[in-house]
């Protein structure tokens, strides 16, 4: 990006300023260590005390303005590393490209790390302010949060004092969410067995899907590239001969994939077929998802003669019925709270290997046994099919309270800066106010956020109006609490 600023004209508050320092710096999950070296480079510059502890999560202290009770702003320093196809962006080594179009701020064909990089923006421009009025703060930066609350889960809570807490990664001007879904990811692996075959080469894609995030836009009919791939080699195989060789799509469970690729083995003398096949297919599929996802878009291409080692007709057959058979979307909506969805599952990774199908489901849940059936749903057909399932990084549900005086407060703030209520909800994604939910006793907790769109794709947007309402609003409350 260079060094040349291209959101100055954006301020006058800081919070664009440290977007843009931040989104310098490399963050995808699992290379946080250089964003968490920043975080404390800030506080030492600034003269403030912090912890940085094994896992990369950091805390920042600050002494109120005033007295009063402290309070936590807290957000995570890893974002989704998605790329538009094509693109020869290194989420390792590159900065993103921010661009600004009218109102919104986007990245150059990657996504934009708002999610949750506004967080580390806000709260370092209030930390950095001998301006602002505020009680103490503890501002807690946490790491590997989009790949199962990681940093959270680590964090030794007992580094703070704190018994309120605003989280910041929310992307929704409007709502006060109160609560979220638990959620853990079930990994199955499925031995497959392969033979030498004959034949042309073939690649089958399935790609133009909007995607998204697997908990906040689960409800919205999208598509997922792995299930479109499943019906596609189920119904290719009511009709035409082909071998499987190869198969892969998304690897982020939490990721609604908008992608997949399979490699096949056809006959020779088919190859229109299976075009016409496809395009067929393609309108047939756009018909169903109308409205919702009708970008879809299937290519079949042949490569010419080739000798490789496919799935034997038993691997075959229990891929295809693996992937028609898996549970996959809304599983259930709430009874209690209206437009909620209470369970979800997503198919976020899918690799054919040499030997073995591999396959990552998000699972998410408000209610613990429900995230359990699913789970258990999941791994009895992997069982069935004679692989082993795992599950793992399972993060706890926020609950909703009833009474909470943090809450009462920032509604107030919420009417009479917008001359309106706000919406107060529970959210089906994960969110980290679940792990200190759990962690710290009789915690009162709110997540607000600006208006984003399209997180965890590379058409990733951040509303700059909204941006400085919501910082507006985070002050004033910072200034009411006592």
């Amino acid at each position: 990006m260079g060094e040349k600023s291209v959101l100055e004209a954006l301020e006058p508050s800081r919070v664009f300023y440290y977007f843009e320092q931040i989104s310098r710096i490399p963050r995808g999950s699992g290379n946080t260590r250089q964003i968490s070296d920043y975080l404390v480079a800030f506080a030492v510059e600034h003269g403030l005390s912090y912890i940085q502890d094994a896992l990369n999560n950091v805390v920042i202290y600050k002494e109120g303005t005033k007295g009063g009770e402290p309070v936590i702003l807290q957000g995570h320093m890893d974002m989704v590393p998605e790329k538009r196809p094509g693109s020869a962006h290194d989420f390792k080594k590159d900065s993103l490209t921010l661009q600004v179009e009218g109102d919104e701020l986007t990245a150059r064909d990657t996504t934009l790390g708002g999610d949750d990089g506004i967080a580390l923006a806000y709260a370092l421009a209030i930390l950095e302010s001998d301006v602002y009025e505020h009680p103490p703060l503890e501002a807690v930066f946490t790491v590997d949060e989009e790949t199962g609350l990681l940093g959270a889960r680590g964090l030794d809570c007992g580094c703070l004092k704190a018994r309120r807490m605003i989280n910041l990664d929310s992307e929704e001007e409007g709502i006060l969410w109160a609560g979220c879904a638990g959620g853990k990811s079930v990994q199955a692996e499925i031995p497959m067995r392969r033979v030498k075959a004959e034949g042309v080469e073939a690649r089958l894609t399935i790609h133009g899907l909007k995607g998204g995030h697997s908990g906040a836009d689960i409800h919205r009919k999208r598509a997922n590239a792995h299930i479109l791939m499943g019906r596609l080699l189920y119904d290719l195989d009511q009709k035409l001969d082909y071998e499987i060789v190869g198969l892969r799509g998304g690897d982020k469970d939490n990721v609604i994939p908008s992608k997949c690729q399979a490699d096949l083995l056809v006959d020779a003398s088919q190859g229109q077929e299976f075009l016409a096949f496809c395009q067929s297919w393609q309108e047939t599929i756009r018909k169903e998802y109308a409205g919702s996802d009708e970008g879809i878009q299937v290519d079949f291409e042949e490569k010419g003669p080739e000798t490789f080692a496919v799935l034997d007709p038993s691997g075959k057959s229990r891929l295809l019925f693996f992937l028609m058979q898996i549970p996959d979307g809304v599983h259930k909506f709430s009874g209690v709270c209206k437009h909620l969805v209470e369970t979800s599952s997503n198919l976020g990774g899918l690799h054919l290997g040499e030997n073995a199908l591999y396959a990552s489901s998000g699972v998410r849940s408000s209610v613990d046994a429900a995230m359990d059936y699913m789970a258990e749903k999941i791994s009895f057909l992997t069982e069935f099919l004679g692989g082993e399932a795992k599950t793992d990084g399972g993060y706890p549900a926020w609950e909703y309270k009833t009474d909470s005086p943090l809450r009462q407060i920032m509604a107030q703030v919420y009417e009479e800066q917008y001359q309106e209520e706000p919406k107060i909800m529970a959210i089906h994604a994960g969110l980290e106010c679940g792990v200190f939910y759990k962690a710290i006793p009789d915690l009162d907790c709110v997540s607000i956020g600006p208006n984003m769109r399209d997180i965890h794709t590379p058409d990733e947007t951040l509303s700059i109006s909204s941006t400085r309402r919501v910082f507006e609003y985070l002050l004033e409350v910072l200034r009411r609490l006592d």
